[in-house]
């Protein structure tokens, strides 16, 4: 609902304030409400003005300090000062082309001391500058500054091309750091783990070793002490030729078609047993030399 008036009266709405003249000066401010007012003794209401808060967009070109051209969007919020309305009223008659103009002067000033990131960074502080100016300045003329904000900050599209790009690669880089330590660790655990099969699988070889010499030793000792008369030479050559006949037994009996050719001969039998003894007496020797 707007303001009703007459000729004695009229009624102010909320949020508003009213001037009132008397014979063409200024003669008092009417509050929200009915007011009354003599025209015979000269009085009318010249005007209202809203007390609300007002916002304002404004988009300012300018250039940083390592030359690039940016487009900045600023949103003012002011409001008229109840108290000084009447400054408001007859002071300015276009207060947003004045604001505007403060803004593009103190943002201008401002900007080309700074490189582009400093902008982004200290988006805020220019922000700042720009409402203690305006502050300072409009509150002469009746306006109370509540916000200034700094809405958005466009640098040129070939500049946000080269920006977006070095970003990229950036992360590629990080990324391929990153790609480069898992596989290091991922070598090295495969390594460490390589190395411990094979000493585990020595540590069984050489386990399968002792079973068996110790086996074979225990068979000997209980065969000469059963049969007199046989030495442990004799019987050493009995088992070598026992499991002589077995391998061949095994490879005959395997499953794969592959044919290996081996010596065969009651000489060839004894030569594989001393070999085998020379073997076991070696590695005795080498295990009391430990």
């Amino acid at each position: 609902m707007g303001n009703v008036n007459c000729v004695f009266c009229g009624c102010i709405e909320q949020a508003s304030v009213g001037v009132v003249e008397k014979w063409g000066r200024f003669d008092r401010l009417a509050e929200p409400g009915l007011n009354f007012w003599n025209p015979l003794a000269g009085e009318c209401l010249s005007g209202t003005l809203s007390t609300r808060i007002n916002s304002l967009d404004v988009k300012i070109e300018t250039k940083t300090k390592d030359n690039v051209f940016v487009q900045l969007l600023c949103s003012i919020q002011y409001r008229v000062i109840r108290q000084n309305a009447d400054d408001a009223f007859y002071e300015l008659q276009n207060p947003t082309e004045q604001i505007q103009a403060y803004v593009f002067d103190v943002v201008r000033a401002h900007v080309p001391k700074m490189n582009l990131d400093e902008l982004f960074e200290q988006k805020d502080e220019v922000a700042k500058a720009v409402l203690e100016e305006l502050e300072k300045v409009m509150g002469a003329y009746g306006y109370n500054i509540e916000h200034i904000l700094m809405v958005d900050i466009i640098p040129d599209a070939s500049v946000r091309r080269a920006m977006n790009e070095i970003n990229a690669a950036q992360r590629m880089q990080l990324a391929s750091v990153y790609k480069g330590e898992a596989d290091k660790i991922l070598q090295v655990k495969k390594a460490e783990a390589e190395a411990e099969a094979k000493y585990l699988g020595g540590v069984g070889v050489a386990r399968q070793r002792q079973a068996i010499t110790d086996g074979l030793r225990e068979n000997i000792l209980n065969f000469s002490h059963k049969v007199e008369g046989t030495s442990a030479k004799e019987v050493m050559d009995l088992i070598m030729i026992t499991q002589y006949f077995d391998t061949i037994k095994d490879l005959g009996n395997s499953s794969k078609n592959t044919t290996v050719f081996i010596p065969h001969g009651p000489g060839h039998v004894r030569d594989i047993g001393d070999q085998i003894r020379n073997g076991l007496m070696e590695a005795a020797c080498a295990k009391d030399a430990e």
